[in-house]
């Protein structure tokens, strides 16, 4: 007879780290789907499929939770386009990896936009955070390429006027060209022309399709 390997228990501490996963999935399938306002502790204890009181365990409050939602989903966010756009040869190349890799990952989480835009009304302090620490990290990212040669002809406070008018467009190119939020898959086309602006925008280079 042979004998099965006795799987082995997880510590307390993984324990409560696989809570704490599931809690946050939870909150962003929840929030996703039925906004801030309709994510109740009930609704995301169950879908976490823990109790309402284990929920406090972890979370002070269901306002609690909402502040540290958007700082978690915004990290998953960035991690996932730094590593696409490692080894871009310049600020173009790596403007472009990021532009589709940022779509690409809305493909494969279509809540996160919800969860973004209102957070703005129902965790205020979590989104300022967030929109100002991704605009000092996207100027820092331009200001090095400037320095390195890639473009030239803006000083830091219009390189933070550049960071604007990008972030903006990001947003205004999901309402415009995505169709469908649950397959936000960008036109082929869409990414070119927003890349040929960007070339010509920074570096005056005139791009032909």
């Amino acid at each position: 007879m042979t004998n099965r390997p006795t799987a082995r228990r997880m510590t307390r501490a993984e324990r409560s780290d696989a809570i704490r996963k599931a809690l946050f999935h939870a909150a962003e399938q929840v929030v996703a789907e039925l906004g801030y306002a309709d994510a109740s502790v009930a609704r995301i204890a169950q879908a976490a499929g823990v109790a309402q009181g284990t929920f406090y365990l972890y979370f002070e409050s269901r306002q609690d939770l909402f502040d540290r939602l958007l700082p978690h989903v915004g990290d998953a966010a960035i991690a996932y386009i730094r590593e696409r756009v490692q080894g871009g040869k310049d600020i173009f190349e790596v403007e472009e990896r990021g532009f589709r890799a940022f779509f690409e990952y809305l493909h494969e989480n279509p809540g996160f936009f919800r969860i973004l835009n209102e957070a703005e009304v129902y965790a205020p302090v979590a989104f300022e955070r967030h929109m100002r620490e991704r605009s000092a990290s996207y100027v820092e990212v331009l200001r090095r390429a400037r320095d390195k040669g890639d473009f030239t002809g803006f000083n830091d406070d219009e390189l933070e006027v550049i960071v604007a008018i990008l972030a903006a467009a990001r947003a205004r190119i999901y309402e415009r060209f995505i169709t469908d939020p649950r397959n936000p898959e960008l036109p082929g086309w869409v990414a070119d022309t927003y890349m040929r602006m960007i070339r010509y925008g920074l570096a005056g280079q005139v791009v032909h399709p």
